[in-house]
């Protein structure tokens, strides 16, 4: 039996779902910290009156924190990549 040339193999399923993994990770990654420490920075400037500064200083925080999570995650995902 010849398989179809345009469906992937097996083992070109495993990479798609290690692929998608991985994009949904870091996408959570992402969202998470800026939308908690702005939302949080957002509140503490409406309470004290200082316009967006504290909004400001979550979302730098908040990438600052996905930053690190996510370069951590990219050596772990390397790894496991290297054993697929």
């Amino acid at each position: 039996m010849v398989e179809d040339p345009k469906k992937p193999s097996k083992n070109d399923r495993k990479y798609y779902m290690f692929a998608l993994r991985i994009m949904g990770d870091f996408g959570v990654t992402l969202a998470v910290p800026i939308v908690i420490l702005a939302v949080l920075g957002q509140k503490i400037d409406e309470k004290y009156n200082t316009g967006s500064v504290f909004m400001i200083i979550g979302f730098a925080v908040a990438a600052i924190l996905s930053g690190m999570m996510i370069y951590k995650k990219a050596k772990k995902y390397g790894e496991e990549y290297q054993q697929l």
